[in-house]
């Protein structure tokens, strides 16, 4: 059970080279890109981040910010509708701890 929980958490290097875990709240594909919605292990539990799949050069994937105002808007309220009220931020948070 233990590897199944570690699959979910993502550790993320931020551009001046800090890392933070992150566990996975879910994922959508929107207008043939993939999202995830991930919220940090260490902070604020009512916050998540929204990060796009991308793929580089090489076919590997990245995890980027949406630059875009108007796709992270659509993104968001796509992950507020639904998953949140599927799933309460408070527990998923108690139970990565």
């Amino acid at each position: 059970m233990e590897n199944f929980e570690r699959e979910n958490i993502f550790t993320l290097t931020d551009e001046e080279g800090n890392e933070s875990e992150f566990e996975l709240l879910g994922e959508l594909t929107i207008d043939d890109n993939k999202y995830l919605a991930l919220i940090p292990l260490d902070g604020d539990e009512d916050e998540y981040v929204v990060l796009k799949i991308e793929v580089d050069e090489n076919g590997d994937e990245l995890l980027v910010t949406i630059d875009d105002d108007d796709e992270f808007d659509r993104v968001a309220d796509a992950f507020e509708d639904t998953f949140m009220g599927e799933i309460d931020l408070d527990e998923a948070v108690d139970s990565a701890e």
